[in-house]
């Protein structure tokens, strides 16, 4: 509940301020039905520690003195921690990636109303943007470390990360490099 309560104030200060760009008197844009789900996604200007990346699109965040784990929004890479599950071709360098890019970084979490707060193993969901702009998220489609994933609604970044996956594709990068994963 402090998480979402630390996004709700960023964004409250954020949309008083720019209130205060209009001019009293005048009509406020109405957001076009286009950007209805660009609208949906709420950032944080807060920045938090990464303290444990656990693989390709998960990470454990400090937020506010409580560990709180962060599954990526849009985005999935191939399975290595699920003990039900085999390790997955390209799991292993997918995980090395994430951890190469954030452990230890400051990141800040944007989350998406339209995929909720949470989902069903209690995981903060989210995109990551570390300190210095990089969406996590879509690097790693565009790297080929991971896959576009839309879980069940769209969301604000999903043409993208599509459009990331097809060129990840046509360049041959990461998993979809010729002989890396048979299919």
């Amino acid at each position: 509940m402090d998480t979402l309560l630390t996004i709700a104030r960023d964004v409250l200060l954020e949309l008083l301020m720019l209130l205060q760009l209009f001019v009293p008197g005048q009509a406020l844009p109405m957001p076009s039905q286009e950007s209805d789900v660009a609208q949906s996604a709420i950032a944080s200007t807060t920045l938090y520690s990464v303290v444990k990346v656990v693989d390709g699109d998960t990470v454990h965040i400090d937020m506010d003195g409580k560990k709180e784990t962060v599954r990526l929004i849009g985005m999935n890479t191939p399975e290595t921690v699920d003990p039900r599950r085999p390790v997955e071709c390209f799991g292993k360098e997918a995980s090395a990636k994430a951890k190469e890019l954030l452990d230890g970084q400051q990141v800040r979490i944007e989350t998406e109303v339209s995929q909720g707060e949470r989902d069903k193993y209690g995981r903060l969901l989210g995109y990551v943007i570390r300190e210095d702009g990089l969406l996590f998220n879509k690097y790693m489609i565009e790297e080929g470390y991971a896959y576009e994933y839309t879980y069940r609604l769209p969301y604000k970044y999903q043409a993208e990360f599509k459009a990331a996956q097809k060129e990840a594709e046509a360049a041959g990068r990461g998993l979809w490099a010729p002989g890396v994963c048979e299919r």
